[in-house]
């Protein structure tokens, strides 16, 4: 690993003025659980890292107006460990216990996670299908974008240079709603997924017809993907099996998988039709 100098500021806008200062010679660190590894690879050589470990009103989680604020340095171990999550939201809990191991649960942020932009990281199907937005900050302003328009190519996302991710917005689930996240693993149960899907569902008074479904993949694209053509042969049908497999075999058209060692392609692609319905399935059994 190259030398490179660390700088600890205390506020956001010390952070801001650094990443004005630095240009891309500076990154941001939180966890490091991404960085740390990247720069000892010498995938990315910054002359400076820039904590932001010490930056005050980063790390706060908390329930206002039908929301579920999530600050940026909020850790994994902490969303997973939150009686608030628990009790509101158990499907975003349970995605973040699923995260690698538990040493790395506990170094690695919420907003470092999303920032990274791994495409098989199992968060960013979640916030897709909960309908999350990311807080993105910087010196001229915060803005809000969908979890959904976030992540825009491998590794890449809406984030301008000198912004970072302060926090996530996650609604919380309406009546008669259920969500659920599973991820395949051939492997060990801290690897990333071959396969990962979320569903959320929403049915009609009489827990009969599917009113509104949203869906997300993970490891099947250069991104996280939102399953749109499943959501559309499922909206305003009865819950029937046969609904749901044919929603799982759509989820097909959304995926362009590479092969690795976690399976071919076209392995992976028959596999997000399988756990796409069993996402499904497992959503309306959910339902409150």
């Amino acid at each position: 690993m190259i030398a490179f100098e660390y700088r600890t500021p205390g506020s956001l806008e010390e952070v801001y003025a650094d990443l004005k200062e630095l240009g891309s010679d500076g990154k941001v660190i939180a966890g490091g659980t991404a960085l740390v590894i990247m720069m000892k690879q010498q995938l990315v050589q910054p002359s400076c890292v820039i904590s932001l470990r010490n930056v005050a009103g980063l790390s706060a989680l908390s329930e206002e107006k039908g929301n579920i604020h999530i600050g940026g340095l909020v850790s994994h171990a902490a969303l997973d460990a939150s009686a608030l999550v628990q009790g509101k939201l158990p499907m975003l809990g349970e995605t973040y216990h699923h995260v690698a191991t538990q040493r790395v649960r506990t170094m690695a942020t919420v907003g470092g996670g999303l920032a990274h932009a791994d495409p098989n990281q199992d968060p960013p199907p979640s916030f897709i299908a909960l309908g999350a937005s990311f807080k993105l900050s910087s010196a001229g302003g915060t803005r809000s974008v969908a979890a959904e328009d976030f992540f825009s190519d491998y590794y890449e996302t809406a984030l301008e240079p000198e912004e970072i991710v302060s926090g996530v917005s996650v609604p919380l689930l309406g009546p008669d709603s259920g969500a659920a996240y599973l991820k395949f693993l051939p492997r060990s149960a801290d690897d990333y997924a071959t396969v990962s899907a979320a569903a959320v569902v929403t049915l009609d008074v009489n827990k009969t017809t599917i009113q509104d479904v949203h869906i997300a993949m993970g490891s099947v694209n250069a991104t996280p993907v939102r399953a749109t053509a499943s959501e559309d042969v499922l909206r305003g049908q009865p819950v029937k099996p046969e609904g749901l497999r044919e929603a799982g075999e759509k989820a097909k058209e959304h995926t362009d998988p590479v092969s690795d060692f976690r399976g071919s392609g076209s392995y992976k692609t028959q596999m997000a039709a399988v756990f796409v319905r069993r996402a499904l399935e497992q959503a309306i059994a959910n339902v409150a």
